[in-house]
């Protein structure tokens, strides 16, 4: 008996496929239906009265409150800010960093400014060229006006530039080390004038103590006889640094030497065995016996 019902058979790919495409148009044209519906009975897609409706609506924007363009005068731009990014600048003054400020620290500075101040402060010019300075290498009236209130030593710029075997300004330091002048010394004013100049490692450091260089050298001459004996003692001094570094690494190297031996001697009277003899035992030929607790050693000697 053959059977009533039909097998169904599976469909294929473009068979699927069309089914979507029919699906898609159907529905593309029942939302084109309801928006139709929509716009000829005044509501809009969420079943509403749309704002700009009947100007009986209490809803309904006032026209006289529009301007030119339509748009409503009433309404300002807003402005969203963000409160937690906000500083307060308090009334347009710097505002503080929360650094605590060192009143010390700022008198210093200030007096360093002020010191440096007054060494810069020019003198008035003459209208009278006879009556004012002239630089002693090429006799112009342009000179350097801190060297001669400082140094006394009237000269202009560009001389000091180019003659720096006499002008050039030396530092505290290597007054000290290439001339083997003493604080006492450089802090004479009026044996040996300096110029104050910022620090240029940090403000907070003290002002920078320039020398110029051929007072500098008259005074090392008459201090030392001749540059020849400046010379002699440089390298005596020299010698001397020298062999001091050479005893102190020589006494460092002896005391790492005995700390060693020391050591080693210590760790090798820790490692030797001591033998503890407590208990005693009597031999059958007449002598006496003593056995170490820890490593079993025995001794054997004779009671008198």
């Amino acid at each position: 008996m053959a059977s009533s019902s039909t097998q169904e058979l599976p469909l294929s790919s473009d068979q699927i496929k069309q089914f979507e495409l029919n699906r898609l148009k159907a529905k593309q044209r029942q939302r084109e239906t309801e928006e139709a519906a929509t716009a000829s009975s005044g509501v809009n897609a969420n079943r509403k009265r749309p704002i700009a409706g009947t100007s009986g609506s209490p809803t309904a924007p006032n026209n006289k409150n529009k301007g030119r363009n339509g748009s409503d005068r009433y309404l300002k731009a807003f402005y969203e800010y963000d409160l937690s990014k906000m500083v307060n600048s308090k009334g347009g003054f710097l505002v503080d960093d929360g650094k605590e400020i060192d009143a010390e620290q700022q008198r210093k500075e200030k007096e360093r400014e002020r010191q440096r101040a007054k060494q810069n402060l020019e003198p008035a010019f003459s209208l009278d060229p006879d009556k004012n300075p002239k630089c002693r290498e090429c006799n112009t009236t342009s000179i350097e006006h801190s060297y001669n209130k400082v140094f006394k030593c009237v000269v202009c710029k560009r001389c000091a530039d180019n003659i720096p075997e006499k002008y050039s300004l030396l530092t505290k330091s290597e007054c000290k080390e290439d001339y083997l002048l003493t604080d006492p010394e450089l802090r004479d004013e009026e044996e040996l004038p300096h110029l104050l100049k910022a620090n240029p490692h940090s403000s907070t450091y003290a002002n920078m103590m320039l020398f110029m260089r051929w007072q500098v050298e008259e005074f090392a001459w008459k201090k030392w006889g001749s540059p020849e004996a400046l010379d002699v003692e440089f390298e005596k001094r020299v010698a001397e640094k020298k062999k001091k570094k050479n005893k102190k690494f020589e006494q460092s190297l002896k005391d790492l030497r005995r700390r060693t031996k020391e050591g080693v001697w210590q760790k090798r009277k820790d490692a030797e065995h001591v033998h503890k003899f407590s208990i005693k035992e009597k031999l059958e030929n007449g002598t006496t016996q003593e056995i170490c607790e820890e490593c079993g050693f025995a001794v054997e000697f004779e009671e008198m």
